[in-house]
Order: structure tokens, then C-alpha cells, then sequence
């Protein structure tokens, strides 16, 4: 069988809560499929990890620590 091109090349994803849990496995599962990913969460120091991992399986990452709950 010819490789497979993964299904969300050409795709930006975001993903908020992208330092732990469900937005974590998200984030590292889009990467997997070719996304390209904005990233955020609360936690700088998860986010940061999540954002290297998925840069590693070759995703363009933007990321920010950001609490969406927040009202401006």
C-alpha cells in the first residue's frame, strides 16, 4: 500500500486547554493527522512542553497562555 498523506494537511487547528488533559491529546492527535495548531491554555509551563511535542511531529505551532474564562 502507497503512505497515506495525513488527513489535515493545510488544516489549522485551535485548541484551547492545550497544556494538559483532553486539549493536550488533542493537540499531540492533530498533530499526528498534519495540523498546523494554535495552541492555548493557563499553564505556561504545560503549554510550552505540548507546543515542543508537537513540533517535534512536524507542526507549525503558535502558542499563548491565555484564561479564556477571563471578561475583559
Amino acid at each position: 500500500m502507497p503512505p497515506t498523506k495525513p488527513k489535515l494537511t493545510g488544516k489549522t487547528a485551535l485548541i484551547t486547554g492545550a497544556g494538559r488533559g483532553i486539549g493536550r491529546a488533542t493537540a499531540l492527535l492533530f498533530a499526528d493527522h498534519g495540523a498546523d495548531l494554535v495552541l492555548v491554555s493557563r499553564s505556561e509551563t504545560e503549554l510550552n512542553k505540548t507546543a515542543e511535542e508537537c513540533r517535534v511531529k512536524g507542526a507549525t505551532v503558535l502558542y499563548d497562555t491565555i484564561d479564556i474564562a477571563e471578561q475583559g
